[in-house]
């Protein structure tokens, strides 16, 4: 029964991974900032929904650890601000984590929001868009998220926004696993030379708006792709755009999709 197991596992990541590979993922478009945040909880499965919704080309959120170490999705290190709960994530249980109102801070239509696992957020995405997923640790976590987006047949569409500590660790365990780099995140050439040097597949810039355009270039002959974080004001996502960067970070998808169609952007349809 065990072997039937292993076999019918192997059958199935093999099958997502063929799936995988007929898909065409953007080279461009907006990053949806811990899903749909301005209108929905932030790193919910409500956010993700809304994003996926409104056709973002990428989605970032952010993951780290309970206490029992299970891989939860919470930006900060505690769950004070965005939960009815007090606590460090490090120090709470994912069943402590899982009871927990997620939701009814934001909006009380969205009482009852639980914080989700990896594997559950990874569940409602659809096969086509970047997933940016952000480590809120080092190696043991790079390592761990690789593993899980490795078995659940991802590693076409997602990256992991890691320091280096974590990004070796990730590419020991998995060696293909697509990396964002942000050691040392800012926007400095040697930066990009850095991202380059080490064969990240994305990097992260760091700004209020200007963009370091030889930088930039120098990214994208090395074929890097290019997020930048954080300027989502019209003229910003312009300026952007016009320099490069493939992927802005937003907060509110709807308000920018405007700004991304001037750019030949369309809304993203989703593919299961």
């Amino acid at each position: 029964m065990k072997h039937r197991h292993l076999l019918t596992l192997l059958t199935l990541t093999a099958l997502a991974q063929s799936h995988a590979a007929d898909l065409t993922m953007p080279v461009r478009g907006l990053c949806a900032h811990r899903g749909a945040m301005s209108t929905h909880p932030e790193n919910t499965i409500p956010a993700f929904q809304e994003a996926i919704r409104l056709g973002a080309h990428m989605i970032e959120f952010d993951i780290q650890f309970t206490k029992d170490g299970a891989l939860v999705l919470m930006h900060d290190a505690t769950v004070n601000r965005t939960t009815d709960g007090k606590g460090k994530v490090a120090d709470l249980t994912l069943a402590e984590i899982k009871a927990l109102d997620a939701g009814a801070k934001l909006d009380a239509r969205f009482a009852g929001t639980r914080i989700p696992t990896f594997e559950e957020a990874l569940a409602v995405f659809p096969k086509n868009v970047w997933l940016n997923c952000h480590l809120k640790g080092g190696a043991a976590l790079g390592e761990a998220t690789a593993r899980v987006i490795a078995k659940t047949g991802r590693k076409h569409q997602a990256f992991l926004a890691a320091t280096a500590d974590a990004a070796k660790a990730a590419r020991a365990a998995v060696p293909d696993i697509l990396i964002c780099n942000m050691e040392r995140q800012g926007d400095s050439m040697a930066y990009a030379q850095e991202t380059i040097a080490m064969k990240a597949q994305f990097i992260q810039l760091l700004g209020k708006g200007e963009v370091p355009t030889e930088a930039v270039k120098l990214l994208k002959a090395a074929h890097v792709l290019v997020n930048y974080y954080h300027d989502e004001t019209p003229e910003g996502l312009r300026r952007q755009w016009s320099s490069g960067v493939n992927f802005p970070l937003v907060n509110d998808l709807a308000t920018a999709l405007p700004v991304a169609r001037e750019f030949g952007i369309e809304p993203i349809a989703s593919q299961p």
